[in-house]
């Protein structure tokens, strides 16, 4: 699949090569076994091999293979619910604890790939949260007011000032976020990957878990992490598959209900018209029910995405949308060409928030990052690691813990969102 040009598209062409790995063959002991080679479970591979742990990370495919190698790249603060909302819905303690912790994982994030040298097109000019029309106005004005109530260094902007920054007239306004930045995510992922092995860790690629028993071993109780051709056995388990969850942790995937979300990567932009567009490298996303993302990439590609899976009817209705958008957005490009296309699934709790998962007594995971995977997948990487040293309590977890429960509905919901996204598309253009 890796070969698919809607697999990762433009990131496989433009992230350095991915650290050598093999496949899990044999039967191997560790301190810990990771599931999953995501910006959660390298994260968690880094920090835990810095610390002398003994760690193996097994990936199904290859490393970035899912949402990391496949989102638009904004390095986000926070989560899309409102920060208000937040205690509410998770008690006071574990919302402001949160809150915290995303608020500051895109600082978390840059501090990796400069203490590790990651080459990933790292951009620390912010993101901008766009408004569209009057609904949208007062959505960023209160996210506004709720972060600057905690100190956060964000903005409002005028539509003018909007216009100066992105470079086109159709916003009203912009909340700029000072914390946030973009990168190249694959390039991130693959970082993280080579960062971890220098420090220790062991990854093997190709090797999808097929089963995990409780074992016994010289150490006491353990467990025993299977693949095809392999096993690990470990004290602790880390699962971090998130929205790709299959075998023995299919009930990660079952709780979430997945939204597509494509990106079209245009060719390189003039040199004239990288000055006025997106001059100072901000990523940006709209207040829009089927909301759009994009950024400019180093080579002065536009990244282009919403949300929309393209396989079938949707390649052609999503490009044609995209083509649309693109120009209502931003009509001094004109037909410009696209490059590379790709999509992926978001993982959707049923109120948009993460969860903390133990399946068993050593047996632990994040989850459910609702499309803002970079923060939060690596400070909870870091958390996991962090817990597992003795360092953090679980009750100084950042989330409670809970049970995963599937919602109702989900396969319809799943195939409603599909289907939504094409009508929405077929003829409309981006306002």
């Amino acid at each position: 699949m890796l070969n698919d040009p809607r697999s990762h598209g433009l990131w496989e062409k433009t992230a350095p090569a991915a650290p050598k790995t093999t496949k899990l063959v044999g039967e191997h002991k560790a301190d810990v076994v990771i599931v999953g080679g995501g910006y959660t479970g390298l994260s968690a591979a880094l920090h835990l091999a810095e610390s002398g742990t003994s760690v193996i990370l097994l990936e199904g495919k290859e490393i970035g293979f899912g949402g990391a190698g496949r989102n638009v790249g904004l390095i986000n603060a926070g989560m899309w619910v409102m920060p208000d909302d937040l205690p509410g819905e998770l008690g006071a303690i574990h919302g402001e604890r949160l809150l915290d912790l995303l608020g500051n994982g895109p600082a978390a994030v840059m501090d990796i790939i400069d203490r590790h040298g990651i080459a990933c097109e790292l951009e620390r000019a912010g993101t901008l949260h766009c408004s569209v029309g009057a609904t949208g106005q007062k959505e960023i004005e209160a996210r506004a007011e709720q972060w600057q109530r905690r100190g956060a260094p964000v903005e409002l902007l005028s539509a003018g000032e909007t216009e100066r920054k992105i470079g086109t007239g159709v916003y009203a306004g912009s909340l700029l976020d000072k914390r946030a930045g973009t990168l190249q995510p694959l390039a991130y992922a693959r970082g993280l990957a080579t960062a971890a092995m220098k420090a220790g860790a062991t990854l093997h690629t190709s090797s999808p878990v097929t089963g995990c028993d409780r074992r016994s071993d010289t150490h006491g109780n353990g467990w025993r992490v299977a693949t095809a051709d392999g096993s690990v056995t470990a004290q602790w388990v880390i699962v971090a598959t998130d929205a790709y969850s299959e075998g023995p942790f299919k009930a990660v995937r079952e709780e979430q209900v997945h939204l597509p979300y494509f990106n079209f990567a245009t060719v390189p932009l003039s040199d004239n018209l990288r000055k006025t567009i997106l001059a100072e490298r901000q990523g940006c996303w709209d207040t829009k029910d089927i909301l759009s993302s994009f950024r400019m990439d180093q080579a002065g590609r536009l990244v282009f995405g919403s949300v929309g899976a393209l396989r079938g009817s949707g390649l052609t209705v999503h490009k044609s949308w995209a083509h649309r958008a693109l120009k209502s957005i931003f009509p001094q490009i004109g037909d410009i060409a696209f490059e590379c296309e790709w999509y992926g699934k978001i993982g959707m709790t049923s109120n948009a928030l993460p969860r903390f998962h133990k399946f068993a007594p050593g047996v632990i995971g994040f989850s459910g990052y609702n499309g803002r995977g970079i923060a939060p997948g690596t400070v909870f990487g870091k958390t996991l690691a962090g817990h597992i040293l003795g360092q953090i309590s679980e009750e100084q977890l950042p989330l409670p813990l809970t049970d995963p429960q599937a919602p109702a509905f989900r396969t319809l919901k799943e195939a409603w969102y599909e289907a939504g996204a094409q009508v929405a598309h077929l003829a409309g253009a981006r306002f």
